[in-house]
């Protein structure tokens, strides 16, 4: 049985309510968000679940004001309480909301997400787990609208994705002249196969950087990599 929370060195993430809980190559994604030439300062997290995305980017940009969009009623109130109990509750806000509803009246310097789309991949029988993980509420083509309209000039777009999706979504992202410009490809183990893509656009285009993050090394232990990506977040580290 899970825990019903996850305990970070600066905030704690509560699970309980969301279908979705604390995984490590979302850790990892949150961790590299704002490494970019200049830290954003109003961003976007689409698809929030615990709030652990738009937490990790709280802490390690201090200028930045957040907002959450979140669909599912009980995920929305956890990520909210979430916000709430960490050192950055007056610049985290949750929107209960589909995307294609929110009507923020602005334009944001970075999107993120972690995006509720294995298409065509095996379904579970857990109907909130599957609206998590799968295109029911929110597709590829969607999601990449929405974010051309919510993108200001100068912005980023961060997303995490199965790996064997990472083609198939550079080549639409393209069609809304959102630019690849850095991708980051995981693997558990040198061993292994990758299995998440990190990808980030620019409305211009770019030399694409092409980055590679081993989680462990052979011996079961966190890869100096990893270690360097994580040390402010993880209590052991």
């Amino acid at each position: 049985m899970p825990n019903n929370y996850f305990q970070f060195k600066q905030f704690t993430v509560y699970q309980d309510a969301c279908a979705m809980k604390v995984c490590t190559d979302a850790c990892l994604f949150g961790s590299l968000i704002p490494h970019l030439p200049q830290k954003p300062l109003h961003v976007l997290d689409i698809g929030t679940g615990t709030g652990l995305l738009a937490l990790m980017c709280a802490q390690q940009c201090p200028a930045a004001t957040i907002d959450a969009v979140e669909i599912d009623m009980a995920a929305a109130k956890q990520a909210s309480e979430n916000f709430a109990a960490s050192p950055w509750g007056d610049r985290l806000k949750v929107w209960h909301t589909p995307i294609q509803d929110f009507k923020p009246g602005k334009a944001y310097d970075m999107i993120i997400s972690n995006p509720p789309f294995f298409e065509n991949d095996l379904k579970s029988d857990d109907a909130k787990r599957n609206l998590a993980l799968h295109s029911a509420a929110l597709g590829i083509v969607n999601l990449l609208h929405y974010v051309d309209n919510l993108l200001d000039d100068v912005g980023n777009f961060c997303v995490l994705l199965p790996y064997h999706r990472t083609k198939y979504f550079a080549d639409l992202a393209l069609e809304k002249s959102l630019h690849l410009m850095q991708r980051v490809v995981v693997k558990q183990t040198p061993t292994h196969n990758y299995f998440r893509s990190i990808l980030l656009f620019s409305r211009k285009r770019s030399v694409i950087i092409d980055k590679e993050v081993v989680i462990q090394d052979t011996e079961r232990k966190y890869t100096d990599d990893f270690k360097a990506l994580l040390k402010d977040f993880y209590l052991h580290l």
